[in-house]
């Protein structure tokens, strides 16, 4: 990789790698864009096979928070950190603490949260160290920002399926939902409520059965997500799960899901998808509720107002699906452009961040 030429291209500001062997800390904290104001995005932990592997991955997924941020109207930048390791086995106090310091070390261009691999225990560890972090519990504090998301994501995929079939019920429908972690869950039981018949699966089983005895949802191997029949695949584990192989054995109309950096190639799989008739609502914009989540917790957290937010994505994602169609544009074509004409305007008015954000609350 030749990384100034990466970084250039995909137009982020800083990247900081972060090591403390003592502790076991090895991550990276990429920032985005903050033309819309200081960046947030979560910290990932997840046992990559290579230190590239974790960069692409913290690019990728930090450029994706800045479009999400924008198209859903948040006065946010992107950002995103990945730590390298088992979230099952290598956590510990002392490591969050010095990943705090580090985060602290920005001086609040980015601010931190939940993501894959990390709760609210790990989010306190890292508030021991800097005010830039949501997501914790206790007075002022969001916790958990899985519910909110999955209700976004519930909310577009009552959209996208209002637009491909006329209706937004998604009563007897056949939907696929890969993993079973926090957001999955939450998904998992919307649906089953409103009478879907859901699928579920997990490279962890014990994750996969515990929502199917919660929900009753049907459990499958992991091998079978894209090759079972269904209306909807919703993928809410990794990204770069839509890709040549993977695209060719779906059968289904829709695919709607939490996780982020589903397209492996955006354009290309895009296209892909559109080709063979699936409809795709672009993962940030149905997953942002988490992001309106913490947001609203750095301005001052107000639930009852974060939940009107996420169930409004149905309103930004139909916008978005419209515009497509209206314009002949790939979803995500769409979604990217409404997205970047905010960040250039606003950009116009006050360049990129380099103020400290006030966390009311801290």
């Amino acid at each position: 990789m030749q990384l100034f030429d990466t970084l250039q291209a995909m137009g982020h500001e800083q990247v900081v790698l972060c090591s403390d062997p003592v502790t076991g800390l090895r991550g990276i904290i990429a920032v985005h864009d903050t033309s819309l104001g200081p960046a947030l995005g979560g910290t990932r932990m997840w046992k990559y096979a290579s230190d590239e592997d974790a960069l692409i991955d913290a690019l990728r997924l930090s450029r994706g928070m800045t479009y999400k941020a924008a198209v859903s109207g948040v006065n946010l930048g992107g950002g995103k950190a990945v730590i390298i390791g088992d979230a099952r086995s290598e956590k510990n106090e002392a490591m969050w603490r010095a990943y705090g310091r580090m985060v602290d070390s920005l001086g609040g261009r980015y601010i931190t949260a939940e993501d894959v691999g990390t709760n609210v225990q790990d989010m306190e560890w890292i508030r021991m160290e800097t005010k830039f972090v949501t997501g914790v519990g206790g007075a002022g504090g969001s916790g958990d920002p899985s519910p909110v998301t999955a209700l976004g994501v519930y909310s577009g995929m009552k959209a996208s399926a209002r637009f491909t079939w006329g209706s937004d019920s998604l009563k007897g429908k056949r939907i696929v939902v890969q993993g079973a972690g926090n957001v999955a869950s939450h998904l998992v039981n919307h649906l089953t409520q409103e009478g879907a018949t859901v699928f579920v699966s997990d490279i962890y089983s014990d994750k996969a059965h515990a929502v199917a005895a919660m929900t009753g949802a049907q459990v499958i191997e992991p091998d079978a997500v894209f090759t079972t029949e269904c209306d909807i695949f919703s993928p809410n584990a990794l990204g770069a799960i839509l890709n040549d192989d993977t695209i060719p054995q779906l059968s289904c109309a829709i695919v709607c899901g939490g996780a982020n950096n589903q397209l492996k190639v955006e354009e290309t799989h895009a296209q892909q998808l559109k080709a063979r008739g699936i409809l795709y609502a672009p993962d940030y914009v149905v997953n942002s509720g988490g992001l309106m989540n913490v947001a609203s917790e750095v301005e001052g957290y107000d639930r009852d107002k974060v939940m009107r937010q996420a169930e409004g994505i149905y309103d930004i994602t139909m916008n978005i699906l419209v515009t497509a169609k209206e314009r002949d544009l790939l979803t995500i074509e769409a979604s990217n452009a409404i997205a970047e004409e905010r960040i250039r305007k606003v950009r116009h008015v006050h360049g990129t961040y380099s103020g400290t954000p006030t966390i009311r609350g801290v």
